[in-house]
C-alpha cells in the first residue's frame, strides 16, 4: 500500500496529463473539419450541425488543454459527444467496436471525469494567484 500512497502525491500531475491530451486530441478534430488539417473531415462544405460541432471541438480543445474554465467546457463537450455518438454511431449497430461509436464514448466520459475532477495542474484554472 506505501507504492499507491506515494502515487497519491502525483494524482494533480496525471489528472493534468489526462486533460492536455484530450483537448489536443479533441482540437485536433475541429481543426480537421474547420482547416481540413492534419486531413478533411467533412467535406468542402460544413452544414451549421458539422459546423457547430467543429467550432465546439476547436475552442473546447483549446479551453480542455490549457485547463480554462475547464469544468464547464467538460461539461459541454461531454453532451456533445453523447449526441454525436446517439446522431452518427448508435444506428449503425449496438456495438461501439462495430458502430466507430467508441472514441465519442471515451471523449463523452473523460469530459465528465473532468467536469467532477477539475483541470488538475498545469492549468489556467488552478494557477497561483499571487
Amino acid at each position: 500500500m506505501a507504492l499507491f500512497d506515494r502515487l497519491a502525491a502525483y494524482r494533480d500531475y496525471g489528472l493534468a496529463a489526462l486533460r492536455i491530451m484530450t483537448g489536443l486530441l479533441f482540437l485536433e478534430h475541429g481543426t480537421m473539419k474547420l482547416f481540413s488539417f492534419p486531413a478533411a473531415q467533412g467535406g468542402d462544405h460544413l452544414s451549421p450541425l458539422l459546423l457547430t460541432a467543429a467550432l465546439l471541438e476547436f475552442v473546447g480543445g483549446i479551453l480542455i488543454t490549457i485547463g480554462f474554465l475547464t469544468r464547464p467546457v467538460a461539461f459541454i463537450l461531454s453532451g456533445q459527444m453523447a449526441v454525436a455518438y446517439f446522431m452518427a454511431h448508435a444506428s449503425k449497430g449496438f456495438w461501439p467496436a462495430l458502430n466507430n461509436g467508441e472514441a465519442a464514448i471515451l471523449f463523452s466520459f473523460v469530459f465528465i471525469y473532468l467536469f467532477f475532477a477539475g483541470a488538475g495542474a498545469f492549468s489556467v484554472d488552478n494557477r497561483k494567484k499571487i
